[in-house]
C-alpha cells in the first residue's frame, strides 16, 4: 500500500465514500475506513440505497416492524433511509467535531421522482432534515432548471445542501448563484452563517463516456486522440468557475458574515472506461478545497497505486478549454451532451427509487402478520 490516500489529504482534497449500507455501518467497515483509509464523509443516492436494501444484510427486522404496523412503502424506505444515514452521522460524529463541521458529512437525497418540483423538493428537505436530525447530514438536492430555486430556499432556512447531478460549466455557475442567495436569505433572517455547509457535486465519468461515444462514430485520428479528455477539461473549467465566484464581491460580503464556501465535489469518479487508469478521475483532479466521493474500487485503487503529484487542476484551464474547443469544432455539441446526461441522471435515480418502492413493497407483503 502506497500512502497516496494521505498526501491527497494534504493536498486539501476530502475523500468522501460513494457507498453506504447498514452491513458496512454494523460491522465495524466504516469506522475502519475512517480510521485507516482517511476517509471523512459519505454520499449516498437512490441506486446505494436500491443495492443496499435489496441485498437484505441487516434490514429484516425492521422491515418486519414495519410490516406490523402497516406502514406505506414510501414511510418505510424514509424510515430505514434515514435510520442508515443517521447512524452513519453518528459514527463520522468525530470528523466532523474535529474538523470545525467542513467533513464528517452524510447525504441524503430527496426523493428523486421530486426533481422538477420546486415546492415538494423543499418540503422534502425539510421533512429530511427534521427526520435525521443530525447536524452533520447534508440534504441532496439534484441541479435541475426547477431546483435552483429550491435550493436557495433550503440554504435560506440553514439547512445544510449538497446538490448533486450538475454537467454543465452553465448549470454549475446557477448552483453557485442559487447557493449565494441563500446565504444571503439566511443573513437577512439572522441565521448564524457558519453552521450552513453545501457541495457542488460536479459528475465527471458519464462526460466521458457520452463524449466518448460521439467520437468513435466521428472515428477520425484526431477525434480519436479527444477520447478520455472531455471529463478532466469540463471538471477542471469548473474549478476555475469556483474560484471566480469565491472571489466576488458578492462572496466577500458573505465571507464577512461567517459564510462558509460551497465545496466542489467530484462526484461519479469510478472510471467507466477499462482502457484508463482506474484511478483518473482522482490523480488529475487534486486541488485544495474540493471533495471527490469515491466507490469503493476507486478508494482501494487509489489506495494501492494512486498517482499523487501534487496539484493537477490549477493552471490547466487554457488547455482544458482548448480540448472542449476541439470536441466541438467535430460537431459535438457539448449542451446537447450535457443536457442529456442531466436528464439521464435523474431518470437513472427515478429507476432506481421505483425498483426500491417495489422491491421493499413486496417485502412488506411477505412479512406482514396474518390476520386473526
Amino acid at each position: 500500500m502506497t500512502d497516496a490516500l494521505k498526501r491527497l489529504s494534504d493536498e486539501g482534497v476530502a475523500i468522501w465514500l460513494d457507498d453506504l449500507s447498514r452491513k458496512r455501518i454494523t460491522s465495524g467497515n466504516l469506522a475502519e475506513l475512517i480510521d485507516q483509509q482517511h476517509v471523512v464523509g459519505v454520499t449516498t443516492n437512490p441506486s446505494i440505497f436500491q443495492k443496499a436494501i435489496s441485498a437484505g444484510d441487516g434490514y429484516q427486522q425492521q422491515l418486519a416492524d414495519l410490516a406490523a404496523r402497516k406502514v406505506t412503502v414510501d414511510e418505510a424506505i424514509r424510515m430505514i433511509t434515514t435510520a442508515d444515514v443517521r447512524d452513519a452521522a453518528d459514527v463520522l460524529r468525530p470528523v466532523f467535531d474535529a474538523t470545525g463541521g467542513q467533513d464528517g458529512r452524510v447525504s441524503i437525497e430527496v426523493d428523486p421522482r421530486l426533481a422538477h418540483n420546486t415546492g415538494a423538493t423543499v418540503a422534502e428537505a425539510k421533512q429530511l432534515a427534521w427526520l435525521v436530525d443530525r447536524p452533520n447530514t447534508l440534504i441532496k438536492i439534484p441541479a435541475t432548471k426547477a431546483s435552483l430555486p429550491a435550493i436557495t430556499e433550503v440554504i435560506g432556512l440553514g439547512i445544510s445542501v449538497n446538490v448533486t447531478l450538475i454537467f454543465s460549466l452553465e448549470r454549475y455557475r446557477e448552483v453557485m448563484d442559487a447557493y449565494l442567495a441563500g446565504l444571503e436569505k439566511a443573513k437577512a433572517a439572522g441565521l448564524d452563517l457558519s453552521l450552513i455547509r453545501s457541495v457542488a457535486s460536479f459528475f465527471v465519468s458519464r462526460v466521458d463516456s457520452e463524449i466518448d461515444k460521439r467520437l468513435d462514430k466521428v472515428g477520425t485520428d484526431e477525434a480519436k486522440s479527444l477520447k478520455g479528455k472531455a471529463a478532466l477539461a469540463n471538471a477542471r473549467l469548473a474549478y476555475q468557475a469556483y474560484e471566480e465566484v469565491f472571489s466576488s464581491d458578492r462572496w466577500a460580503a458573505l465571507d464577512k458574515a461567517g459564510a462558509n464556501k460551497q465545496r466542489p465535489l467530484w462526484a461519479s469518479t469510478g472510471v467507466k472506461d477499462p482502457a484508463y487508469k482506474d484511478t483518473l478521475y482522482v490523480d488529475d483532479l487534486v486541488a485544495p478545497g474540493t471533495v471527490n466521493t469515491m466507490p469503493e474500487a476507486t478508494l482501494e485503487a487509489t489506495a494501492d497505486h494512486g498517482q499523487i503529484t501534487g496539484d493537477t487542476v490549477r493552471g490547466t484551464y487554457d488547455g482544458a478549454q482548448a480540448d472542449l474547443d476541439a470536441i466541438a469544432r467535430l460537431g459535438i455539441s457539448y449542451d446537447d451532451v450535457v443536457q442529456l446526461l442531466e436528464d439521464e441522471g435523474v431518470e437513472k435515480f427515478e429507476a432506481s427509487w421505483n425498483d426500491l418502492l417495489k422491491s421493499t413493497e413486496a417485502e412488506l407483503k411477505r412479512l406482514a402478520p396474518s390476520e386473526g
